[in-house]
């Protein structure tokens, strides 16, 4: 009996082990098509890293306007603007560059698009990135400080080509025009969650989110 025991141990391990190893290898399957079709699902924002998705709304509109000015075969980059960088994935661009610079990690899934980026150390950068290569920067400042926006903006001066959008307080406006040269549009970009502070949108450029978002 205790033999006949142990081989139906063995043998229910074995199964379990088979099972398993199929699960792991369609999963392996599965990620690997998503991967390839860019449909990751939602990464939920983080408080502790100063992450406020916007609305559905106004991340399209961002996105839209990005696509526009980068123009056909444009390269564009979002700096730690995760959201705007989600939805341009889900329009069809594919005869444009994108990446993204995002000190949250998770974003890595994005693969070579993602590049590990902390504002405090704004030229801390991959040789990919070349400097004044990209026709379209589109950022988000993490903080509302001088801090935060100037080096922030080390970062914009050094990979811009030509056009910028940057989405911050209105508060910061006397300083996007010092550090940038930036206007404010009439656009206002809204949040999945309702912020004190009043954002705006700031750009170098005759865009067109005032008529078409507005």
């Amino acid at each position: 009996m205790e033999a006949s025991d142990d081989n139906e141990v063995i043998q229910l391990s074995t199964e379990a082990l088979s099972a398993l190893q199929e699960f792991y290898q369609e999963e392996q399957v599965r990620a690997s098509q998503v991967f390839n079709d860019h449909s990751f699902g939602p990464v939920e924002e983080d408080w502790q890293l100063s992450q406020f998705w916007y609305c559905d709304e106004t991340a399209l509109c961002l996105a839209k306007e990005a696509v526009a000015a980068a123009g056909k075969n444009g390269r564009i980059a979002c700096i730690s603007a995760p959201s705007v960088y989600q939805k341009l994935k889900e329009l069809n661009t594919e005869d444009l560059s994108m990446c993204i610079l995002e000190y949250d990690r998770r974003f890595s899934v994005y693969g070579d698009e993602f590049v590990f980026y902390d504002y405090n150390d704004p030229l801390n950068l991959p040789d990919r990135l070349e400097p004044h290569s990209f026709d379209l920067i589109l950022a988000d400042p993490p903080y509302l400080s001088e801090e935060c926006l100037r080096k922030t903006s080390e970062t914009i001066q050094y990979l811009k080509k030509g056009k910028v959008i940057l989405c911050t307080g209105a508060i910061m406006e006397e300083l996007v025009a010092k550090f940038l040269d930036l206007k404010m549009c009439n656009f206002i970009p809204k949040h999945a969650r309702n912020l004190a502070n009043e954002f705006r949108c700031y750009v170098n450029y005759n865009c067109g989110l005032d008529t078409v978002c507005s």
